[in-house]
């Protein structure tokens, strides 16, 4: 895999499990990040073949709980996120599951409390030697690519300074979120400090924020000099967002969602989570859809709301048929 002129999926706590990273690559993205995972959570793990479903799971030691979940389908493009605050936690998290991706990615963006209050995240912006212990332990240790995201840090220096630092670890690509911890979603995104970053370093960068239509790849591309494109609410809302024949009805995106959650057995609160993000851009959760969604408590009563009774059985029955051979 490398980073040039892609298309790529953000990470998204609670989004990004595989049914949307499925999703996702079907419309165009070339490469897509899963939802950030603690290493705490993922070294608590063991690696199950599942075949009932036909993914391999990261699953809970002692319990059925999936932490993570890929196939392979996306072997090839899938980017695991790390939270980690830890080179030596980092790399015994990142050996469990780096057979199974094709890149392993450390957050040091994310703003969240949970976060940033596990030395985490953002958290990590002030703290170049930390970030240069956990790259440089991943890189030396582990034969698959290493990257990191990062935000934007309060001056344009400071944050050139820190990518150039970064560079030096040997990562294959950074990506860029053009925010500041303490800015919000609804500040613009500082495409012109991403711009810096990118003609600091040699490496790939990855442009991240305020991508919401086809075109606005284009137009970060141009604006920034970035090598790839990364979009997190632009996909959430209409994940239909990567295909340059323009975007497909949401309703019709929230379907096939629907049916891909189904298929590969996804976690009905995540599944819930995701629909009502997506509700709640288009439409309301007051209105019927949304109320219908809340009310789901199972996977079974997602198909029944959405038409999809004939496909939940057809994929049921052939698990069963599956797993009696």
């Amino acid at each position: 895999m490398d980073y040039e002129n892609k298309l790529v999926l953000a990470p998204m706590v609670r989004v990004g499990t595989l049914p949307f990273r499925l999703l996702a690559s079907q419309y165009g993205a070339d490469i897509t990040y899963g939802e950030e995972i603690i290493d705490h959570k993922m070294i608590k793990c063991e690696r199950r073949l599942n075949e009932h479903v036909g993914s391999t799971d990261f699953v809970e030691k002692g319990t059925n709980n999936v932490v993570f979940r890929t196939c392979s389908l996306e072997r090839k493009h899938v980017v695991f996120q790390m939270g980690t605050s830890n080179a030596a936690r980092a790399l015994s998290a990142a050996q469990l599951v780096c057979r199974d991706v094709a890149a392993i990615d450390i957050n040091m963006g994310c703003p969240k409390s949970f976060s940033i209050s596990g030395g985490m995240g953002a958290a990590l912006l002030n703290k170049p030697d930390l970030i240069h212990d956990i790259l440089t332990t991943l890189r030396r240790n582990l034969d698959v690519l290493i990257t990191c995201k990062i935000r934007l840090l309060n001056s344009p220096q400071d944050t050139v300074e820190l990518a150039r630092r970064i560079e030096t670890t040997g990562v294959s690509a950074l990506g860029v979120h053009g925010r500041r911890v303490a800015d919000r979603p609804r500040d613009p995104a500082k495409w012109s400090e991403i711009a810096d970053v990118v003609a600091a370093l040699t490496i790939p960068v990855i442009a991240n924020g305020d991508i919401f239509e086809y075109d606005d790849f284009q137009r970060i591309k141009v604006h920034t000099g970035a090598s790839s494109l990364m979009v997190a609410r632009g996909a959430l809302w209409n994940a239909s967002i990567f295909s340059p024949e323009g975007k497909l009805p949401w309703e019709d995106v929230k379907r096939e969602y629907v049916r891909k959650s189904i298929l590969w057995d996804n976690d009905i609160k995540s599944t819930k989570y995701t629909l009502k993000e997506m509700i709640m851009h288009h439409s309301c959760l007051e209105l019927p859809d949304g109320k219908a969604v809340i009310k789901s408590e199972s996977l079974a009563d997602l198909a029944k709301l959405y038409g999809e009774e004939k496909y939940y059985q057809f994929v049921q029955e052939n698990r069963s048929f599956n797993g009696s051979r």
